[in-house]
């Protein structure tokens, strides 16, 4: 289920310039997913993945503009996109062009992460969960999600669920264990899928 970052570049490198489009509906559930995370006014945050940057608005009004809000991408198209559509700066966040897996963010130096359809991007993802738990500071979150569910997002693209699926909460669990985060809610419905795990000590 894991992809190298060559393949990930390259697959949404071309779909980059109409992704927002091809899903103009999903800002209210980032918001709800974002207001989840229990983000406070002056707190640090990291949109890993952040694509063309849905989260970073809502990141912004959860934290104020006394906050630091990150959003990190290895795929230049994406963070491009996120530039045009106004989500980089004081309205959304500091834009890297960065691999979640190598992020230049000091130990500890964030309250939270937010991760939307990362998990299954991820090169290795032990290793690159373990890095997201190294720029959190202890007891930080994280946050895994998806605007739909697993089964959703399967028939989407003609496929089924299988048992392999690092979404699913038998998989997930151990994996978060594994890097150093403890996984303490679990929702996987039609209309949306979240994962929030705590920093561990």
């Amino acid at each position: 289920m894991s992809d190298d970052p060559t393949h990930v570049r390259e697959f949404f490198g071309a779909r980059a310039a109409d992704w927002d489009s091809r899903f103009p509906d999903d800002g209210p559930a980032y918001a709800a997913a974002v207001d989840e995370l229990g983000l406070r006014p002056g707190d640090a945050v990291l949109d890993a993945g952040c694509g063309t940057g849905r989260a970073l608005p809502p990141l912004r009004a959860a934290v104020g503009p006394s906050g630091t809000v990150l959003g990190a991408d290895l795929t230049p198209e994406m963070i491009e996109r996120a530039v045009s559509a106004g989500r980089g700066g004081e309205d959304g966040g500091t834009l890297l062009l960065a691999d979640v897996g190598r992020l230049p963010v000091r130990d500890g130096a964030l309250d939270a992460v937010f991760g939307a359809g990362l998990i299954s991007h991820l090169a290795e993802p032990v290793a690159d969960l373990r890095e997201l738990a190294r720029v959190v500071r202890p007891g930080g979150k994280l946050a895994l999600f998806h605007p739909i569910g697993r089964a959703a997002l399967a028939a989407r693209h003609g496929r089924q669920i299988t048992p392999d699926d690092l979404r699913a909460e038998p998989r997930l669990r151990p994996l978060l264990a594994e890097a150093g985060w403890r996984l303490v809610s679990y929702v996987d419905e039609d209309a949306r899928y979240l994962a929030l795990a705590v920093r561990e000590d």
